[in-house]
């Protein structure tokens, strides 16, 4: 007979403790033992806990392998305690072996929930083709199992990723749900925006805003100093063209090294901004001419609201950026990819209400690619991939589990949440966007088709867009820093586990996980250059890098801002009621006004992107990870050196910010969260 002593730790989030009763079955390379009941007198397992357990196995077990977790109600609960299922959440166990052998952690950081089961391994990470006792071998396929039996794949709709087989957050297993607190606070901001703008008569209201005066008015209801600061500048030429590099939708500008044939801009319009002594060619040779093209709008579904049909544009800019440190500058607007009388190319010597309407209408242009593509597309639903595939491929001993699980925390519940109140008939996309769930979706299908990996990996896509050297692009300049320092904490992580190439090639769950992303996120397309497997150490780090950085970084630069550029209306509309302009001189107040969302449309649209874009508590920083999943020394100082990388960053940017008039805070560490969570 063997006394071990038990220790667990129960987690602290709010009903983390539980009344139920749990026992523990050891299981060692000589046969396992019974259920060892883990009882003190009164309540075990309070929230925040950590309690010792004496137990005495009536045979050797030898080394151990396993332990088995068994929770279920205490027979005083009666039937009450299967009706009414009690959840626990269990950070680690730990065995103190006799004769001082080293302490055995088994992480867990898992809920059970009613009468459950659960198998935990020690904590060493190991790779499939380095686990090779059979026990280690049958325990990983049963746990992969389980999950895959869990957690299905489904079509929401054609064309686009695939995503999970759940229909409202209520179906959800609660470790992929939201914490109580972070659910609470979620509904809580929620309601009072909805309470707001309700209380102002503005949100059942169908009719067209009264006068730019007049939107001030929801513009009152949440104040940020960036939503401030588009206000007073969201009609100067400067800041229109400073959004294509810090704002919502810093993905699309490139350098223009010749004008496309359907975009005739003359010298003659574009010599007032460019001055004497130069042309477009000697421009387009000095690299100094970029282009936003929204072409994949052209001929998008649009929507009906309020029983009226919407509009939508596909337009082309060409800015300027001015020798020196002069700032970006806007020079020339068409509104549709096909040139002719009915297509003219605006200009910023033109009357003030056309310059002004033409701007307006890209930027229209601009919110419907960065919602249904920038920020759906690549920042939820590929995300949602990452997780999916992670969950369903990956045990929790594997190193890349251990590595990407804090990185698709509440994933699936905001994603299942979007799919019932966001981008489902007759939700928020539906009833108040220029687009609808229609054209949504046609975008989205278009988008998949033109898909590359190469636009999912910053350094290739700064340097595809020839944007390396463009000044202020703080999106560029923070996010290669975000990604260097997420690539250098890959790459030495990647490096403990995986000695050789050959080991990569050989890791068998790793290759299953990249091929149900191929298939099912990017849905099986060889030509998106999307690999379906993985050959080298290099090709891993670049991938895991990726899925880390997109399921971070890159959603905080395209979400967290919403609120802000979107707060006053004008700066980036939802929709337009009118048709784009076919000439020039007829654009008025009136018909600027008559062009621009309706009020209620406005109201929806806004209540939407405040809460998008704020997280509701509970929140875990990039590089914070306060479930210890890695257990050993080496991973655990990569990770103590990618923190200290990340604070150095941080003190990096907010110095630079102290100088800049509109602080570019997105990419700061502290301010990104580890996953796609809100």
């Amino acid at each position: 007979m063997a006394e071990f002593r038990v220790t667990v730790s129960t987690g602290e989030a709010c009903r983390a403790g539980t009344w139920d009763k749990v026992s523990v079955t050891i299981v060692g390379t000589r046969g396992e033992s019974p259920p060892l009941p883990l009882d003190h007198f009164g309540k075990e397992f309070s929230a925040g806990a950590e309690e010792d357990f004496k137990v005495t196995l009536p045979q050797d077990v030898g080394q151990v392998l396993l332990l088995r977790v068994h929770k279920a109600p205490p027979a005083s609960r009666g039937l009450l305690g299967h009706l009414v299922p009690d959840a626990w959440f269990c950070r680690w166990f730990q065995l103190a072996l006799p004769q001082g052998a080293p302490l055995l952690r088994f992480p867990c950081y898992q809920w059970l929930e009613g009468t459950r089961s659960l198998v935990l391994r020690e904590g060493a990470a190991k790779v499939s083709w380095a686990d090779h006792h059979p026990v280690f071998q049958q325990q990983r396929q049963e746990e992969l199992k389980a999950r895959q039996d869990m957690y299905h794949w489904k079509t929401y709709i054609p064309g686009w990723p695939h995503c999970l087989n759940e229909m409202t957050v209520k179906d959800l297993d609660l470790n992929i749900k939201y914490s109580t607190v972070k659910n609470t606070n979620f509904y809580l901001q929620g309601i009072s925006a909805f309470a707001d703008l309700r209380i102002k008569g503005l949100l059942g209201r169908k009719g067209l805003w009264r006068s730019l005066h007049e939107m001030k008015r929801i513009f009152s209801f949440q104040r940020t100093p960036a939503a401030e600061y588009v206000y007073e500048h969201w009609k100067e030429d400067a800041f229109f063209a400073s959004q294509f590099l810090n704002g919502l939708n810093p993905v699309l500008i490139r350098r223009c090294r010749y004008l496309p044939k359907n975009f005739p801009v003359t010298d003659a319009m574009v010599a007032p901004v460019l001055g004497p002594g130069t042309n477009l060619q000697a421009e387009l040779e000095r690299g100094s001419l970029f282009l936003v093209d929204h072409g994949i709008l052209s001929g998008i579904q649009t929507n009906v609201i309020n029983g009226k049909p919407q509009f939508s544009a596909a337009p082309m800019t060409l800015l300027y950026q001015r020798p020196g440190s002069g700032p970006l500058l806007p020079l020339a607007i068409q509104l549709s990819q096909t040139p002719g009388p009915n297509s003219p190319i605006f200009l910023p010597s033109d009357d003030k209400w056309d310059w002004l309407l033409a701007k307006t209408w890209v930027r229209n242009a601009e919110f419907s690619f960065h919602e249904a593509l920038t920020h759906l597309l690549y920042s939820h639903l590929l995300p949602e991939v990452f997780t999916l595939a992670t969950l369903r491929q990956l045990p929790h001993c594997h190193p890349l589990f251990k590595l990407l699980i804090p990185h698709t925390r509440y994933t699936l519940h905001i994603n299942t949440l979007a799919r019932e109140l966001l981008i489902a008939p007759r939700q928020v996309v539906d009833r108040s966007t220029g687009l609808g769930i229609g054209g949504f979706s046609e975008l989205i299908q278009r988008s998949m088709e033109q898909l590359n990996y190469s636009d999912l990996c910053l350094p290739e896509d700064i340097r595809n867009r020839g944007v390396e050297d463009i000044p202020g692009y703080y999106y560029r300049d923070d996010g290669m820093q975000i990604w260097s320092a997420v690539e250098r904490f890959v790459s030495e992580i990647i490096n403990i586990y995986y000695p050789s190439d050959m080991s990569v090639q050989d890791d068998r769950e790793l290759q299953a996980w990249v091929r149900e992303i191929f298939s099912e996120g990017f849905l099986s397309r060889q030509s998106s250059g999307v690999p379906s497997s993985l050959e080298t150490r290099e090709a891993l780090v670049q991938y895991v890098t990726m899925v880390i950085f997109t399921c971070s970084a890159k959603h905080a630069a395209v979400s967290a801002g919403q609120f802000d550029f979107c707060a006053w209306m004008p700066n980036l509309p939802p929709t337009m009621q009118l048709p784009p302009p076919t000439s020039k001189g007829q654009a008025r107040s009136e018909g600027y006004i008559a062009t621009l969302p309706p009020v209620n449309a406005t109201c929806d649209v806004i209540i939407a992107l405040w809460l998008l874009s704020k997280e509701p508590g509970d929140r875990r920083p990039l590089g914070t990870y306060p479930d210890e999943h890695f257990t050993e020394e080496a991973p655990q100082q990569s990770i103590a050196a990618f923190q200290s990388h990340l604070a150095q960053i941080s003190r990096g940017i907010q110095e630079r910010n102290q100088g800049l008039a509109l602080p570019y805070t997105y990419l700061d560490p502290p301010h990104i969260e580890n996953s796609v969570s809100i």
